[in-house]
């Protein structure tokens, strides 16, 4: 029994999918409202309203699971407490194995991105069960470079203190691919691993303005910001300080270069080239359609 959770979402959900052209069965989909959940042949929904952070209801949810795709919660204040429950539930259930999609960087000590250190936390607890697992350290997505994006009159302008720090931006497609490659395999051989999953170069917030302008059409720059230019024009949002310091220590982070590796899991699993930020954001002409 493969279990999912996060199928509602862009990435499970198309994990999901690829799992269900697989044959694979039973397929279980642990979702918070079943009426979003995908129909795929195969696949049994199973419905816990309080996603992660009602443990009960989910310890119940994962009952005769075998292997657990455990996809890292939205942003959220008490996030790492409902990876925390998520775990404790897993174990409870008596899950044999877990595959969590954590973060590049979340082996450091002290990660730049702050929300980097509830991966780093829920890994270590993941740990902790005794229970075998893949984490899978995903770079940021391909498709967050286009909302990374303000429409300035005929521009499109990437405003951010990233320096001149690159990124080994990743589509979701390979992502999806990546995970279900690891999720298919039984022989134990990932057991214990934590694989960095990147795409196959690493851009500047520049060379990414570049590229947007080549495939959007839309002059497109990057304009350099320090810390305190980030916080002021972010903060009008209305958003909380703790998701705002993750927006700004993203960049940050991209500026110390802890978002710079480049690695080979992806045609290593998958058997197919990783795709550039050019070839995923052509592929999905609506992750830009908001600059057009």
């Amino acid at each position: 029994m493969i279990t999912l959770t996060g199928v509602t979402g862009t990435l499970g959900g198309r994990v999901a999918e690829r799992l269900a052209a697989a044959g694979v069965a039973p397929l279980r989909l642990v979702v918070r409202d079943a009426a979003r959940a995908p129909r795929l042949p195969g696949a049994e929904v199973v419905e816990n309203p309080g996603g992660y952070a009602d443990g009960a209801g989910l310890r119940a949810a994962l009952a005769g699971t075998d292997t657990l795709y455990l996809v890292s919660a939205a942003e959220a204040e008490d996030r790492l407490q409902q990876h925390l429950t998520a775990v404790e539930a897993a174990a409870a259930a008596g899950v044999r194995r877990i595959v969590y999609t954590s973060f590049v960087g979340a082996d450091r000590p002290d990660p730049t991105f702050t929300l980097v250190r509830h991966h780093r936390a829920t890994e270590e607890a993941i740990r902790a069960t005794g229970i075998a697992h893949t984490v899978l350290r995903h770079s940021m997505y391909a498709d967050f470079v286009p909302f990374f994006a303000v429409r300035e009159g005929d521009r499109a302008v990437i405003a951010a203190p990233a320096g001149e720090g690159a990124t080994g931006f990743v589509s979701r497609d390979d992502l999806a691919d990546v995970a279900a490659a690891v999720l298919l395999r039984d022989d134990g051989d990932l057991d214990g691993r934590a694989l960095e999953v990147t795409g196959p170069e690493a851009l500047t917030l520049a060379e990414a303005a570049d590229v947007l302008t080549e495939v959007t059409g839309v002059p497109a720059e990057y304009r350099r910001q320090t810390t305190e230019e980030a916080w002021a024009t972010r903060r009008p949002s209305g958003h909380p300080d703790w998701e705002v310091e993750g927006w700004v220590s993203s960049y940050l982070a991209i500026a110390a270069g802890e978002l710079a590796p480049v690695t080979d899991v992806v045609p290593g699993l998958t058997g197919h080239p990783a795709r550039t930020v050019a070839e995923h954001l052509r592929a999905h002409p609506e992750d830009w359609a908001h600059l057009r």
